[in-house]
C-alpha cells in the first residue's frame, strides 16, 4: 500500500497486476475479475462526471450487498466525490433527512429501496437525481467507456460520510477521509497473524453500508487482493452452505449470527474451509465463544471498533495472551488510554472512558468537523472499559445510551421522538435489553391512558413501521401509568433496566 492515496487506487493496481483473478462474486453466481471491476469503477466515475458531479460533492448509495454497490462506491471515490452509504431499509423520512443533511446530488439505489428513495427525493428542492440499479438509469450512468481521472493529490480529502449516533445522541455523519480509511487498512495489515491475505476467500455477509462491512471487509479485500463472496440477505442455513461451496476461509460476522447457528446440526462440517472467524460491531458473550469453539474447533477473534475509527481499534489477534471477556489489544499505530470524568487517568484499577488516537480517526462530524479529535489527536469514544497489565481492553459500559441491534446503532432519543408523535402517548422512555438473536433489542415504555393499552401498542407499532427502519423499531411496548423520574423530572432509565433484568430471570411475568 506504499504510496497509495486513494482507496479506489487499490483496484487499479490489482487490475494491472492480476486482471483475470476473481475479485468479487455474488451468491447468485455473478462475478467480476479485478480487470472487470476496474472497468466498472472507471465507467461509474466517468458517468458521474458526465452527470455534473464534481470532486467533493456527495453521492448517496442505498443498496444491499451486490456487485453494483462495490462498483458504485469505488466509482464515487475514483471521481473524487464523497460516498454516502445508507441502510437500504431506511424509511422515507430517514432517507429525506439524510439526503437533506448530506446535500447529496445523486442517489444510486437498488430496486428494493427505489420506491422509498423516490418518495424521499420528491420532498426536496432541488431534487437529487435518482439512479436505480437494474433500470436504464444505471446502465446510462455506466455506459461510457472509462476516461482517466487525475490521481488524488490530498489523502485528507473526504471519502465517505457514514451516519452514526456518535456521542451526541442524534444520528449524524462521521467524516472519513481517504487517509483514515487507508490508515486502518494498513494498521490491520500489520497484525500478526494476519486477518486476511491474498489467498483468502472472504465472506461478505456484513452490510456494506455499515463501516465494518465497508472498510474492514471490502477494504481489507481490496488491500490484500483476496476474493469477496457477497451475500445480500443472511439466511443461517443457506449462508453456511455458501461458506462450504465457495470455500470461504475468513468469515467476518456480527454477534447475532452465532445464536442463529447454534441449532445447525452440521455446523462444523459446513465451516470446514474456515481458518478464521472475526466478530465485531458489538460485544460477544464469552459463553457463546466457548460453545462455538468447542463445536467447530475454529478460533473466534473479537475486536472493538467504531465508525469514527474506520473502524477497527483493537483485536484479540494483537493480544499476547488472549483472555475471556477481552476485546483484545490496540492495533499497531493505534493508542488507547482511559480517563475519568475530570480527564485524568482513573485511580487504581477503576474503569474509565476510552480515548483513541491514531491516523485512522475521522475528521469530526459533518459538516463542520464538530466533536472530532482534540489538539493532541485524542478522541473520546463514550465507551467505558479497563485495561489489564498486558494492555488488553475489557468493555464495561457505555456513557451514551446507545442500543446496538444486530451491530447497528440505535439511539433511544430518535425512537422516543417518533413514538411521541402517536396520539394518546403522553410520555415515552426507550431502553435496550439483551436479545439472543440481535444482541440487544429496543423496548419502549409508554405512558398513556390505561383505558385501551392494546390500541396504543398497535398505534405505536404502526407508526414506527412507517417512520423507523426495522432494526430501530421497538420489539416490545410496555404501556404504564407512570414513568419513574428524578426530582428534576428526568426519567430513571436505570430503574426500567432493573425491571427488565428481573423479567429476564423470571421474577416478573
Amino acid at each position: 500500500m506504499s504510496g497509495v492515496r486513494d482507496v479506489a487506487e487499490l483496484v487499479a493496481t490489482a487490475a494491472a497486476e492480476q486482471p483475470d483473478h476473481l475479485a468479487v462474486v455474488e451468491s447468485g453466481g455473478r462475478s467480476l475479475t479485478w480487470g472487470g471491476l476496474e472497468d466498472e469503477v472507471g465507467r461509474i466515475a466517468t458517468g458521474l462526471g458526465a452527470a455534473g458531479v464534481v470532486g467533493g460533492q456527495r453521492v448517496m448509495i442505498a443498496s444491499g450487498n451486490r456487485l453494483e454497490f462495490v462498483a458504485t462506491y469505488l466509482g464515487v471515490l475514483r471521481a473524487q466525490a464523497v460516498a454516502v452509504p445508507v441502510n437500504p431499509g431506511s424509511t422515507v423520512g430517514e432517507l429525506a433527512r439524510m439526503l437533506e443533511d448530506s446535500g447529496s446530488r445523486v442517489v444510486v439505489a437498488d430496486e428494493a429501496s427505489a420506491g422509498a428513495v423516490r418518495e424521499a427525493v420528491a420532498t426536496l428542492e432541488p431534487a437529487p437525481r435518482v439512479v436505480v440499479m437494474g433500470e436504464p438509469s444505471y446502465d446510462e450512468l455506466r455506459a461510457a467507456p472509462a476516461r482517466p481521472v487525475p490521481p488524488l493529490q490530498d489523502p485528507e480529502k473526504l471519502a465517505a460520510l457514514l451516519y452514526t449516533s456518535g456521542t451526541s445522541g442524534r444520528p449524524r455523519a462521521a467524516m472519513l477521509t481517504h487517509r483514515a480509511l487507508l490508515a486502518n487498512l494498513q494498521q490491520v495489515a500489520e497484525v500478526d497473524p494476519p486477518m486476511m491475505h491474498g489467498d483468502d476467500v472472504v465472506l461478505g455477509v456484513l452490510p456494506l453500508f455499515h463501516v465494518y462491512g465497508l472498510n474492514a471487509v471490502l477494504g481489507g479485500v481490496l488491500c490484500h487482493r483476496a476474493k469477496l463472496v457477497l451475500v445480500e440477505r443472511f439466511d443461517p442455513h443457506e449462508t453456511l452452505g455458501l461458506i462450504d461451496d465457495e470455500a470461504c476461509s475468513v468469515v467476518p460476522l456480527a454477534p447475532p449470527v452465532f445464536a442463529y447457528w447454534e441449532d445447525e446440526p452440521d455446523l462444523a462440517e459446513h465451516l470446514g474451509p474456515v481458518r478464521l472467524i472475526l466478530s465485531g460491531s458489538a460485544p460477544l458473550a464469552a459463553e457463546v465463544v466457548e460453545r462455538f469453539t468447542a463445536r467447530t474447533r475454529i478460533p473466534v477473534h473479537q475486536g472493538y471498533g467504531l465508525t469514527e475509527a474506520a473502524p477497527v481499534v483493537t483485536s484479540t489477534l494483537c493480544s499476547a495472551r488472549p483472555k475471556v471477556g477481552s476485546v483484545g489489544a490496540a492495533l499497531p499505530g493505534v493508542e488507547l488510554r482511559l480517563v475519568d470524568e475530570t480527564g485524568r487517568p482513573p485511580e487504581g484499577e477503576d474503569p474509565g472512558e476510552i480515548q483513541v488516537r491514531g491516523a485512522n480517526l475521522f475528521s469530526g462530524y459533518w459538516p463542520d468537523g464538530d466533536s472530532g479529535p482534540d489538539d493532541q489527536g485524542w478522541w473520546s469514544t463514550g465507551d467505558v472499559g479497563f485495561l489489564d497489565e498486558d494492555g488488553d481492553l475489557f468493555l464495561v459500559d457505555r456513557l451514551k445510551e446507545l442500543v446496538i441491534v444486530s451491530g447497528f446503532n440505535v439511539y433511544p432519543t430518535e425512537v422516543e421522538d417518533v413514538v411521541e408523535e402517536v396520539p394518546g402517548v403522553l410520555d415515552v422512555a426507550v431502553i435496550g435489553v439483551d436479545d439472543p438473536h440481535t444482541g440487544e433489542a429496543v423496548v419502549a415504555y409508554v405512558r398513556a391512558p390505561a383505558s385501551d393499552p392494546d390500541a396504543i401498542v398497535a398505534a405505536v407499532r404502526e407508526h414506527c413501521a412507517v417512520r423507523l427502519a426495522r432494526f430501530k423499531r421497538p420489539s416490545r411496548i410496555e404501556v404504564v401509568d407512570e414513568l419513574p423520574k428524578t426530582v428534576t423530572g428526568k426519567v430513571q432509565k436505570g430503574r426500567l433496566r432493573g425491571i427488565e433484568r428481573r423479567r429476564s430471570v423470571g421474577l416478573l411475568e
